[in-house]
């Protein structure tokens, strides 16, 4: 295991099952944190995120993941308030529309169908609204019932579906205003 950066308490939320989750921006230093869920990703949980049979991340991928500037790339990580072991990441990436942005969630798999994806999809949505997005695409294999349901869950409306060349389901998402609940 690698040593975790502190985490506050003050960003902590408890999930549906009563697991405490905290969530906060991510650092350049959680790289270590990064690599760890990974790891505790299965194979599929992998394919499901990256569309491809990744054994593990490179330096560079793991640069990417972490050194976000935090207004066109933003992403936001949750730890296990307990262990401080990582539990999923949320990021969205402006697109180059200035009002909408890819977004994606990930979650390891033994805090999946916790609520986990919907507390980090909840913050995320609110730095996107601070930075001016309203509508996330996301992008997400056509069998992936749970990552669907997850972003119909917090769309304003009805989201948008299309098929993207590649065979995946693309999702636009038209993000609720400010102070507006999430369905679950």
């Amino acid at each position: 295991m690698t040593d975790r950066p502190p985490v506050a308490q003050d960003d902590a939320v408890t999930l549906r099952d009563g697991s405490p989750l905290v969530i906060r921006p991510i650092r350049p230093d959680d790289k270590g944190a990064i690599a760890d869920g990974f790891e505790r990703m299965s194979p599929e949980s992998r394919y499901r995120r990256f569309f491809a049979p990744l054994q593990r991340l490179t330096a560079r991928d793991l640069a990417y993941l972490t050194e976000v500037d935090h207004r066109d790339h933003e992403a936001v990580i949750g730890f296990d308030a307990t262990t401080g072991e990582p539990v999923g990441v949320a990021r969205f990436i402006r697109s180059d529309q200035p009002s909408e942005a890819e977004v994606a969630v990930t979650v390891v798999d033994d805090w999946q169908g916790r609520g986990a994806a919907t507390a980090l999809l909840e913050r995320l949505v609110a730095r996107a609204r601070d930075e001016g997005i309203t509508h996330f695409l996301a992008l997400v294999l056509t069998e992936n019932r749970e990552a669907i349901e997850l972003f119909d869950n917090v769309a304003s409306g009805d989201s948008a579906r299309r098929s993207s060349a590649s065979g995946h389901l693309e999702l636009v998402i038209e993000l609720p205003e400010p102070g507006t609940p999430t369905g679950e």
